[in-house]
């Protein structure tokens, strides 16, 4: 039972590394398609969101090479010398600490955010649906949900509703100035532009677009927070008229191009156009930043925002490192426990 964990996030690589290595849904399936090939996997669960992308894995021996031949040949990238500069390794009692770290929002680049917990526990499904989790990792599943609703029960760790989509819409407004009055261009209706249009509408915006690929759903989001939803083949008149633009759509390519917004912000020379890319793949092209009048900020410049309102959280994080330390050791307790009940059983038969 060699639990091994091989990983990037946003402590170990900057944000131009990590989206090369961000999974789409359909990747992640066949990722894990793969691994049940292998025969040297027993187990796995694969985790991709914007700060991270992560594989865990219960390996006949605890030999990383299979999980690192497997994704770098899916992702058709080359397996690089130095390995150690961005991807880490974990085995054992360390993957199990890790994953409750991950799932508690200890080790969010937003101490104690939220939606990490939903992000684990659809990864977890997928495994459990493609039959690759086996006995082990169905119980630290069971212990990974139960210790993150612990934390937040017991701590203050999510005190004040911080989330990348607060820190983004914050990031606007300490770039930017207040909200109010301001006409709005989100681009992307998922679970992070939901999240995006709730703070919105704290703000007084004057007018929210909301674009998407899928009409219905751009439609619905608008119809929440009073919006008007726009199709993408408007994007180049409705970026002419807004003031920012937050983008979420998630899509594997670049939706908004250096060309576009020199074409933009030559019908609006005198006003300025902050854009928020909090897509992983980015969704606009850095060299936006370049066109005269843009601000372009992404995922990787929103922890200085988010820093000055982390010192409430400080206390609270380190009774949840204390619960996840426990929970890491009651975990193998369960396992021995279970192996018990087997040998047992085996012996009755």
């Amino acid at each position: 039972m060699p639990f091994v964990l091989v990983g990037v996030n946003h402590k170990t690589c900057p944000l131009d590394v990590r989206e090369k290595f961000f999974l789409q849904p359909a990747e992640k399936e066949l990722l894990l398609a793969q691994l049940k090939n292998d025969p040297r996997v027993l187990a796995a669960v694969v985790l991709s969101t914007c700060n991270r992308t992560e594989i865990y894995a219960d390996l006949l021996k605890a030999d990383p090479a299979a999980i690192f031949h497997v994704f770098f040949n899916l992702k058709q990238l080359p397996i690089p010398g130095d390995l150690h500069k961005y991807i880490y390794v974990r085995y054992e009692a360390d993957v199990v600490e890790h994953l409750l770290r991950v799932i508690t929002g200890l080790d969010s680049l937003i101490l104690g955010e939220g939606q990490i917990l939903g992000q684990v526990k659809e990864a977890l499904s997928i495994s459990r649906h493609r039959h690759m989790l086996n006995k082990e990792f169905n119980i630290l599943s069971h212990m990974a949900v139960e210790t993150a609703r612990k934390v937040r029960r017991e701590t203050d760790i999510d005190r004040g509703g911080m989330s990348i989509a607060w820190a983004a819409v914050s990031k606007a407004q300490e770039v930017g100035g207040s909200l109010k009055g301001k006409i709005i261009l989100l681009m992307g209706s998922g679970k992070m532009g939901r999240l995006v249009v709730q703070q919105l509408q704290k703000k007084g915006a004057a007018r929210i677009y909301v674009m998407n690929r899928t009409e219905d759903k751009a439609v619905e989001l608008a119809g929440q927070c009073d919006g008007v939803a726009v199709h993408f083949w408007q994007i180049r008149e409705i970026l002419e008229e807004a003031d920012v633009c937050i983008c979420s759509a998630g899509a594997p390519h670049y939706l908004v191009d250096g060309d576009l917004m020199v074409r933009v912000m030559a019908q609006r020379p005198e006003r300025r156009l902050l854009m928020v890319d909090i897509a992983v793949p980015r969704n606009i092209d850095p060299l936006a930043a370049k066109v005269p009048g843009v601000s372009l900020m992404t995922v990787d410049d929103l922890a200085e925002t988010v820093e000055g309102n982390m010192n409430r959280r400080v206390a609270a994080a380190e009774l949840a490192a204390e619960i996840v330390r426990a929970k890491t050791q009651e975990f193998y307790k369960k396992l021995d426990r279970a192996a018990v009940y087997e040998m047992l059983g085996a012996t009755k038969i």
